[in-house]
C-alpha cells in the first residue's frame, strides 16, 4: 500500500474533496476518472492536459501503469512517475481505478463494499477517504511518544525562570 506519509493522506483527503464537490467526473475520461482525479490533485495539471497525455500511448490507466516506464520520455509516464515519488505505488493506482484493493474494501462496511462500482462519483469518495484513514491509523500506531517522566527537582517559579 501507499506510503503512510502526511502528503500522501493529504493527496487522498483533496481528491476525494474536490470529487464530493461535484468536479467533472467521468470514468472512461483519462483525466477526470479515478486515477485521472488523484492526478490532477498531485501534478496540478487539468484534465485536459492529463487525458492529453495519455492518449499518446494506448490504453486505460490500467495499461498506461502496465506499460510505464520512466525513460520514456512520455509525458504520461511523467504524470506517474510524479504519483510515484509522492508514494503511491503502480498496484495503488491500478486498484484505484478499479477500487479493488483488498485491504481498502475490508475497511467498508460489508454492505457498501458488496455494492461499491468503480465508475461512481460516491463509491469513489469513500474509497478515497477510507484509504486515507487507514494510512493515518497505521502512520499514529507507529509513532511513540517518549514517556513523561516527573522531575525530582521542586518546580522554580516563574519570576526565575523569565529573569
Amino acid at each position: 500500500m501507499a506510503q503512510r506519509t502526511l502528503a500522501v493522506i493529504q493527496a487522498l483527503r483533496d481528491t476525494a474533496q474536490r470529487l464530493a464537490t461535484q468536479a467533472p467526473y467521468q470514468w472512461g475520461h483519462m483525466g477526470s476518472c479515478n486515477c485521472g482525479h488523484l492526478a490532477q490533485t498531485i501534478t496540478k495539471l487539468t484534465k485536459g492536459e492529463i487525458h492529453a497525455r495519455a492518449m499518446q500511448r494506448y490504453g486505460d490507466w490500467e495499461r498506461q501503469l502496465t506499460d510505464y516506464c520512466p525513460t520514456s520520455g512520455l509525458p504520461i509516464d511523467a504524470t506517474i512517475d510524479e504519483m510515484l515519488a509522492l508514494g503511491f505505488t503502480r498496484q495503488d493506482l491500478s486498484h484505484l481505478e478499479r477500487l479493488s484493493d483488498p485491504a481498502i474494501r475490508a475497511a467498508i462496511p460489508f454492505e457498501r463494499r458488496n455494492a461499491l462500482r468503480h465508475n461512481q462519483r460516491d463509491d469513489v469518495v469513500l474509497y478515497l477517504r477510507t484509504w486515507a484513514e487507514l494510512l493515518e491509523q497505521e502512520l499514529l500506531a507507529g509513532i511513540e511518544l517518549p514517556p513523561l517522566t516527573r522531575s525530582l527537582a521542586p518546580a522554580m517559579p516563574i519570576t526565575e525562570l523569565i529573569g
